[in-house]
This record gives C-alpha cells, sequence and structure tokens, in this order.
C-alpha cells in the first residue's frame, strides 16, 4: 500500500514536470517577429563594440538592403540596424535593441510603408505609430535627432499610395513642429515629369531599390546627417 502510494506520488510528479517541460518549451519556440534579426544584431555587437554617438539608421528593409550605407557616408559612422519588412510597431517592439542601447547622437528611420500596405490602416493610423517612436526617443535620449526619411512611391504598392501620401504629410506636419528634428522628402524625387515611379530606380520586384535609387536616397539624406 505505502509503495503504490508512493509510486502514484511520483507519477504526478513526473506527469506535472513533464507538462512544464512542454509549456515552456512551446512558449520559447513562439518568439515575435523579427527575433532572428535582433538577434543577429546582438551578435554582431558582441563581436565589436559599436561606437557611441553614432548615427543609428533603422527601421524596414529598404534599409536592411543598403549594404553600402557606411560607404555612401563618408566621414559619419552609420550603424545600420534595418530588419526584414519591419513595420512601425516592430521598431517601437525593439526599440532598446536597435536604438537606445547605442545612445546615438542621430537616428534616421525609414518605416512605414509596409505599414500603409497592411489592411484597414489609415494615414492617421502610420502617423500615430511614429509619433509613439518620436516620444519614446525624445523621452529616452532628448538630445538626440531624429529624422524621418519619407515613404517611397514604389509601384508595386500603387493601390496603397494614398496612404503613403497622406501618411507621409501627416508626419511631415508633425516633425515641422518638433525641434532638432527632420523629414527627409525623398517620394518627390523617385517621380517622372509624368508623376509616376521612375523604373529604373526599383528592382524587378517594384518595391526595393537598385543602386540608382540609392543614389537618390543618398543625396536626399546627406544634407541632413549630424556631424
Amino acid at each position: 500500500m505505502h509503495i503504490n502510494y508512493l509510486y502514484q506520488k511520483h507519477m504526478r510528479l513526473f506527469l506535472i514536470l513533464i507538462t512544464l517541460t512542454v509549456f515552456t518549451a512551446s512558449v520559447f519556440s513562439q518568439n515575435p517577429p523579427f527575433w532572428d534579426d535582433i538577434q543577429k544584431f546582438k551578435h554582431e555587437d558582441s563581436m565589436s563594440n559599436p561606437p557611441k554617438n553614432a548615427i543609428v539608421f533603422t527601421g524596414s528593409s529598404s534599409f536592411t538592403k543598403w549594404t553600402d550605407v557606411q560607404n555612401r557616408f563618408p566621414g559619419y559612422t552609420i550603424i545600420n540596424r534595418g530588419f526584414g519588412g519591419s513595420k512601425l510597431p516592430d521598431v517601437i517592439r525593439y526599440a532598446d535593441d536597435v536604438i537606445f542601447k547605442y545612445t546615438p547622437k542621430q537616428v534616421v528611420i525609414y518605416c512605414g510603408e509596409n505599414d500603409a500596405a497592411g489592411e484597414n490602416v489609415t494615414a492617421d493610423t502610420v502617423a500615430s505609430r511614429f509619433i509613439t517612436i518620436f516620444k519614446m526617443i525624445r523621452s529616452r535620449l532628448p538630445n538626440t535627432a531624429v529624422a524621418f526619411v519619407s515613404m517611397k512611391p514604389s509601384p508595386s504598392r500603387a493601390k496603397f499610395r494614398q496612404t503613403v501620401i497622406d501618411g507621409n504629410q501627416k508626419i511631415r506636419d508633425f516633425i515641422a513642429k518638433q525641434k532638432n528634428a527632420s523629414y527627409i522628402d525623398v517620394y518627390p524625387k523617385m517621380l517622372s515629369r509624368n508623376g509616376y515611379p521612375i523604373g529604373e530606380l526599383f528592382l524587378s520586384d517594384s518595391l526595393h531599390m537598385t543602386r540608382k535609387g540609392y543614389d537618390v536616397w543618398q543625396a536626399a539624406i546627406l544634407p541632413y546627417l549630424k556631424k
């Protein structure tokens, strides 16, 4: 009787342990979006200490794919922390990892285009999300300059064009009232005289940019970078 009682007790403990193990494994396997990208950044930082007082570029894939960004801006120290097809809520979620840990003198953001392409996302939504990350930066890094690169006119996102245009304008209006903040308008620079996106600035996916597209961005961004 005593042996049977101990057996049942041990079995209950064993089953509880197995349940907890499965639950823990399930929780930790469900990482948030772009978790791997952030872990890659952490690994890179562990290999070589990133400089303080640099300029952080963060946001979505248009920055991720700008692999020669440091060479484009000689005389400036750039930390590129663009990741995947991120949206503004993703930048907010990982702000500690892609912005604050570097204590940068300037943050340059390109994000919002993926937001605008989401279902039921309005220009107000995009602007509100940007304002959230802006206020976070102002609160944590009050002396850090912030620059927003306007959402671009990607041909593949034509049906969201008005949301992009209106979102850009709302963000521009907000930035105009802020100190130490800049709005970098690349949108019209990527249009032809007839108002359509210039094809040679975009890759075959009609979303990401060619080298010529980055030439346009380089010229537009350079005057706003902090020495």
